[in-house]
């Protein structure tokens, strides 16, 4: 990929790739319909009406069969489908249960770890980006061997340094390097030279508007590979990433209030069981990279429901 196409592309895919750390502007809640869920949108795009349409034909029936016998405490239980839908619902003064889905974990626990302690354990999410540990597979698949790799956090994904330290990633800390006008990028990045590839995370104090076009700018200089956190970023530049089709994350959501319903337990905030993966054949190709169809095929689908064909 040449370096005129790699800068066009940076510029398209901002707005997309920030969508995940930063909230939308309109709100709406749909009516309860007469079942024990609501599910809340933070906007009225084709998108958002996607998500809707295929997550109520998999919550209907559940909550069907809600047993008003059983022990749950919390009888309503509400999906939050965006940043500006969690922060409304979990405002609420209510004995209820939240389900957030598409909220990148950033702008969750920003909003989560706000609250009362008392409200934050009924509070629960599928969050909008690739699950790290799926990333870090999908590095070692790329490179077919365990790449030397490096990633960058701030003040909302620092929560993610430990578990990365632990699997060897190289972590640097973007708030040591932090002047008046913010985290000082290229100084950052020369420090992270010598890494096979930079695992991005969706901190918008990092990836943001001033920063994306230098950070893939100086990756690509070093013949340094990008893990994104979205599809879009792979467009873009980026080498690699997993990511979840709407599907994918629907199924997660109906799984996690299928089992609340069933016994009255709230699965803990995760990052999305179910992913695909997509590949920048261009960039590998000018990594050197010759990428494998276990690469390219990396990925865990959700069991069919009945009635529907392959994934």
């Amino acid at each position: 990929m040449g370096w005129t196409r790699l800068r066009a592309a940076c510029g398209a895919v901002l707005v997309l790739m920030l969508a995940l750390a930063l909230p939308v502007h309109a709100t709406r809640t749909e009516p309860a319909q007469g079942f024990r869920f609501q599910i809340v949108k933070g906007d009225e795009t084709a998108v958002t009406r996607r998500i809707v349409d295929d997550l109520v034909p998999r919550l209907v029936p559940i909550f069907a069969a809600f047993r008003t016998e059983l022990a749950q405490r919390r009888r309503m239980v509400y999906v939050a489908i965006g940043p500006v839908a969690l922060r409304k619902v979990a405002a609420q003064r209510c004995d209820c249960v939240v389900i957030s889905a598409y909220t990148s974990s950033q702008v969750f626990h920003s909003i989560v770890d706000a609250l009362p302690p008392a409200r934050a354990p009924s509070i629960t999410a599928v969050y909008a980006e690739p699950a790290p540990a799926d990333q870090l597979h999908l590095a070692r698949l790329l490179y077919r061997h365990p790449p030397r790799l490096a990633a960058i956090v701030g003040s909302g994904t620092a929560f993610l340094a430990p578990a990365l330290a632990a699997d060897g990633v190289v972590v640097l800390d973007a708030r040591t390097e932090a002047g008046d006008d913010g985290p000082d990028i290229n100084r950052l990045l020369n420090r992270i030279a010598q890494t096979n590839a930079l695992l991005a995370l969706p901190d918008s104090a990092i990836y943001n508007t001033e920063n994306f076009r230098n950070i893939l700018l100086s990756t690509y200089r070093h013949k340094q590979g990008v893990i994104g956190f979205s599809a879009d970023m792979v467009k873009a530049g980026a080498l690699a990433t997993t990511y979840s089709e709407i599907e994918d994350v629907n199924a997660q959501v109906e799984e996690i209030a299928a089992a609340y319903v069933a016994g009255g337990e709230l699965a803990a905030p995760a990052f999305p069981r179910y992913f695909r993966t997509t590949i920048n054949e261009g960039v590998a190709r000018s990594l050197d990279l010759e990428v494998s169809d276990a690469a390219r095929q990396f990925a865990h689908h959700p069991a069919r429901r009945r009635g529907e064909g392959a994934p």
